[in-house]
């Protein structure tokens, strides 16, 4: 089946069409600066020279638009209508309580999507958006909600609620969701296959490290913890978000700086991270680049990045009482040998032995010596794959119902 998986952000359409019978990504592209002066729009057919344009596009609805009058005028092997596409995958960050699974959308489910704006303001109305405008020019094919928090439903109750009165969970269901969790879902099961292991009995640790980090443990096939919660800001040092703070320092700060509810949201979400630790950038790259320049601010943030990934390793080898795989993915995981290299230093007690000229090859899957009690593994994540056979599984389900 051809399907086409969209993700919406708040000023950006990222877009994929994908033939699932293949596991092959046959088109990819990228709206940015949706509502600015002029947006910037690219694309790519497999086998293509890529197409750049910039236009003005008011909202999701014009971009979307857009996008679909380039799919079908490329000169392409692949897409020559649009009628060919046979659903449509949107990714939808949370799902809060209601959503444990991928779900063909209708409006109670839009009306649930837009129920969690409160609890997700920055992903979800922009999700919704690209789910209405989607619908709008492609109203004859089925769509499906693919959450970020799904995966992570199986996490016990001891790990998910916090330490606050019990009456605000029952009330507005303030609990720990996680995040990434069609990342952490995809690598596992790639590490099950090319390891060969079964998912019963098997402990892993997954590192989706990017802009946007997490960590997640996984014991018999099932998360059980993750290091992101209520919202994607707790957890690791993020490009440009705080991850774990004494609460208290936000008080603290409206205090002393006079600032709004508002600017410590920006603050914390938009203003901190790797970007506040070294105040230079928020990207790796331009960081290890800094460093080894000898920029000291930049290797301090360097290393706070590290430490944090590694208290976290640490921690759900205890929760599990043992691991057999770590597993790094994401921009910074797949691409990063020494950022690999610093979060598994000194890492001995664990077993953890990792082969340095395996971790600096590129294309290396495993990168850990032969005799070292924990695999090490390096798995590019495919979160639109997984939307996309989510989305096929689901589309032709309802085919096949008798009301469809």
């Amino acid at each position: 089946m051809k399907i086409f998986v969209i993700n919406c952000g708040s000023s950006s359409i990222k877009y994929q069409l994908i033939d699932t019978e293949n596991r092959e990504t046959l088109c990819k592209g990228l709206v940015e600066r949706i509502g600015a002066v002029t947006s910037i729009v690219k694309q790519e057919f497999k086998g293509e020279k890529p197409i750049k344009k910039t236009i003005a596009l008011d909202n999701h609805a014009a971009a979307l638009k857009t996008i679909m009058e380039l799919l079908i005028a490329a000169d392409n092997d692949y897409l020559h209508s649009l009628d060919e596409i046979e659903a449509v995958g949107h990714r939808v960050v949370h799902g809060g309580e209601t959503f444990k699974d991928s779900v063909l959308i209708d409006e109670d489910v839009e009306e649930a999507i837009q129920a969690a704006f409160d609890i997700a303001p920055l992903h979800n109305p922009p999700n919704l958006q690209g789910i209405r405008a989607a619908k709008k020019h492609l109203p004859n094919v089925p769509h499906v909600a693919v959450f970020d928090t799904a995966f992570h439903h199986s996490i016990p109750q001891h790990a998910f609620l916090y330490g606050i009165p019990n009456r605000l969970y029952r009330r507005y269901k303030i609990r720990r969701y996680g995040f990434h969790g069609t990342s952490h879902y995809y690598v596992s099961r790639q590490y099950y296959k090319e390891s060969g292991k079964s998912k019963d009995g098997t402990k892993i640790i997954t590192c989706h490290l990017g802009n946007g980090g997490s960590i997640t443990a996984i014991k018999d096939g099932l998360s059980i913890d993750t290091s992101m919660g209520f919202t994607p800001l707790e957890g690791l040092v993020m490009g440009t978000r705080s991850g774990d703070i004494d609460p208290s320092i936000m008080f603290y700060l409206i205090e002393k700086e006079e600032l709004s509810l508002a600017n410590v949201h920006a603050l914390l979400n938009k203003h901190s991270g790797l970007l506040g630790l070294s105040g230079y950038a928020g990207d790796m790259r331009d960081l290890l680049e800094e460093a080894e320049n000898g920029d000291r601010r930049c290797q301090e943030a360097i290393d706070v990045f590290c430490y944090r990934a590694k208290k976290y390793i640490g921690a759900y080898i205890a929760a599990m009482n043992g691991v057999d795989a770590i597993i790094f993915t994401g921009g910074i995981g797949e691409n990063s040998s020494k950022i690999r290299e610093l979060i598994l230093k000194d890492m001995q007690y664990a077993g953890v032995k990792i082969d340095a000229d395996r971790n600096a090859t590129r294309g290396n899957t495993v990168i850990s010596t032969n005799d070292s009690n924990v695999e090490v593994m390096v798995i590019p994540t495919n979160e639109e794959l997984v939307i996309a056979i989510d989305s096929a599984k689901i589309a032709l389900a309802s085919k096949q119902t008798p009301w469809a």
